[in-house]
């Protein structure tokens, strides 16, 4: 699944690559898939999406925003999969679940593995999606600041026990991260998944915050995690430490051996003897 620093990875480069570009024709799926979203038929979206032009591209948390000019917005959200760029003369793949041309003859597509939405909007009714309206502060923004981040541990602990693992995956907390970065968050951080942020002391806070805001700008500066696909079907450069592959290696802080948990609907992998 997209996470955010593979999001901002495919926004930088759809706007130096389709920024401009005027569509010619816009499909939605050849295959159908029942966890792929809709917000439109595919004659509407046909209709609405031709002529238009390729705006600036922008990212909110696990959700990416490409402007159809004039008037609309296409909106990727929740991915697994792959959005790909083709050059003319590209054979186009079987299957598909969003395919855009242009007038140069290029053209886009995407391919959902597990589930993801494709959806349209008139500008500025996309903000009012579920899951994007009132989203959160993310880690890229500069209002994540630690002082923000102390206040939302503070706002959290009037409410409901969570963990250091909740706080990072669950209900969009902390927009854009999801199970997969925040392995290596909670080990670079030294927290074990389970650890109730209501028992973390100020120099925990600090640690997990820059772990955080670290972590992030790590993987978008190597263009997003190495089992995940850019615009030209390249794969990230971001090598994750904790992760299926390291299960049973020798842990690269204290040599101990790497193990892998069931907790919160996922996998977690970690050292115990580093992270409590």
């Amino acid at each position: 699944m997209f996470e955010l620093p593979e999001y901002i990875t495919l926004a930088k480069q759809i706007n130096t690559t389709l920024m401009g570009k005027t569509i010619t024709s816009g499909q939605l799926g050849n295959s159908p898939h029942k966890f792929v979203w809709y917000n439109r038929e595919p004659e509407a979206f046909e209709k609405l999406t031709q002529g238009k032009l390729v705006g600036e591209a922008w990212v909110q948390g696990r959700w990416l925003f490409i402007p159809l000019e004039p008037g609309y917005v296409l909106l990727f959200g929740e991915c697994g999969g792959k959005i790909l760029y083709h050059l003319p003369g590209s054979e186009l793949p079987k299957k598909y679940h969003l395919y855009i041309t242009f007038e140069d003859d290029s053209f886009l597509t995407a391919t959902t593995q597990m589930w993801g939405a494709y959806e349209l909007y008139e500008k500025g009714a996309e903000q009012n999606r579920e899951y994007v309206k009132g989203m959160r502060t993310t880690p890229v923004e500069p209002a994540f600041t630690d002082d923000y981040f102390f206040a939302l541990i503070d706002e959290l602990i009037e409410g409901k026990k969570r963990s250091a693992k909740s706080l990072l995956t669950q209900d969009q907390i902390i927009p854009g991260l999801g199970n997969a970065i925040a392995q290596d968050i909670l080990f670079q951080a030294r927290l074990h998944p389970r650890h109730p942020i209501s028992d973390l002391d100020l120099e925990q806070r600090r640690t997990l915050y820059k772990s955080i805001v670290n972590t992030v700008d790590m993987v978008i500066k190597q263009g997003g995690r190495y089992d995940e696909y850019d615009l030209f079907n390249n794969r990230g450069g971001y090598i994750r430490l904790m992760d299926k592959n390291a299960v049973g290696r020798p842990c690269p802080e204290c040599g101990g051996e790497i193990e892998k948990i069931q907790y919160l609907g996922g996998a977690c992998y970690l050292c115990s003897n580093c992270q409590s």
